[in-house]
């Protein structure tokens, strides 16, 4: 069993988060509060579309983009100090946080209107619109790209070889799982594989089809490789000597991959997740 040293130096909270990424983390924190008037405007505002609140895809957007963005604050710590101090990639989160704070605008603006944000060709404006949009997702998913390869390039970071690999391969995998994926699912006319059936209301909470294919299942899952692989990271190297630890990240990894891929087939056949 190895002996875990997480950082150097230690987390201490938002302060530390604040240090390390001052702009994510007041976005975050932005992006956390703005869910305050959005609630409030789902109990004033009672239109629906598509069976549910208007106000329901921008609510589900602001809480992913939060977590997104204080993900990647928190895993700042491991960056080379010379790259956080550095004007060029201050520049780079500025156009990050730009393309995220557009999704947002597009995403709440498309609600208060009634209408869809997401496959929405009605008017050359709206396809437009849709369009940019794309290019602006991939621009603010890229931080996990440079994030991930910077870290894994860091071999000061303080952290234990196969930790490093876990985050490193976290963040890599979650833009190369999440862009093919998110691609696909926005040059289709939905994220549906098939027609639901007049009974499928979706699952509790993550509202995934019953009865048909779902792209949006792996999709969540690309999108949350940050989360999982250094997870299992943390549990490989508390648990285990440091080879087996990093012969278990690129385990997990890979079957996490797999899983995704997995779940991507199986829309794509029109059958559900569950």
């Amino acid at each position: 069993m190895t002996t875990l040293a997480l950082s150097a130096p230690r987390f201490t909270g938002f302060a530390q988060l604040r240090q390390d990424a001052p702009l994510f983390t007041t976005l975050g924190i932005a992006m956390a509060l703005s869910l305050l008037p959005t609630l409030a405007a789902m109990q004033i505002d009672d239109r629906l579309f598509h069976g549910e609140s208007i106000w329901v895809k921008p609510i589900k957007f602001q809480i992913a983009l939060t977590i997104y963005l204080l993900t990647l604050a928190f895993y700042a710590r491991w960056l080379p100090l010379a790259m956080r101090q550095a004007r060029l990639f201050r520049i780079y989160c500025g156009i990050v946080a730009g393309a995220i704070i557009a999704e947002v605008l597009w995403i709440a603006g498309a609600a208060a209107l009634g209408t869809a944000s997401h496959f929405n060709d009605s008017s050359p404006v709206w396809a437009a619109l849709y369009g940019f949009m794309g290019v602006a997702a991939v621009t603010l998913t890229s931080a996990v790209l440079v994030s991930g390869i910077a870290i894994w390039r860091n071999r000061a970071s303080g952290l234990p070889d196969a930790l490093r690999l876990a985050v490193a391969l976290g963040l890599v995998l979650t833009f190369v799982l999440t862009v093919p994926v998110a691609y696909y699912m926005s040059s289709n006319t939905g994220h549906f594989v098939g027609t639901p059936a007049d009974w499928d209301r979706g699952l509790p909470l993550m509202g995934w089809s019953r009865s048909v294919g779902d792209l949006r299942v792996a999709h969540f899952l690309a999108t949350h490789a940050l989360h999982g692989i250094p997870l299992a990271g943390l549990i490989a190297v508390l648990i285990l000597p440091v080879q087996a630890a990093r012969r278990a990240v690129v385990l997990a990894s890979a079957g996490y991959a797999a899983l995704v891929a997995a779940t991507f087939v199986q829309a794509l056949a029109g059958q559900p997740f569950l």
